[in-house]
């Protein structure tokens, strides 16, 4: 692949990360303690794509 190619799913990836982290620091911030189904979606609609990655996130009490 190309080098355009790998730094455009880099920077992509990176979003991703970066972004769910936040959104699920937010979401969890007033939650009680325990553990947590999470699940991602990525899809390329045009290329009729989809992945899931699903997992658990435990949060301790404070």
């Amino acid at each position: 692949m190309s080098d355009d190619f790998n730094m455009s799913m880099r920077k992509f990836l990176k979003q991703v990360g970066v972004t769910s982290q936040t959104a699920i620091e937010e979401a969890l911030r007033e939650a009680p303690a325990g553990s947590y189904e999470v699940k991602a979606v990525i899809t390329i609609p045009e290329l009729g794509m989809t992945h899931d990655v699903t997992g658990k996130i435990n949060k301790d009490s404070e």
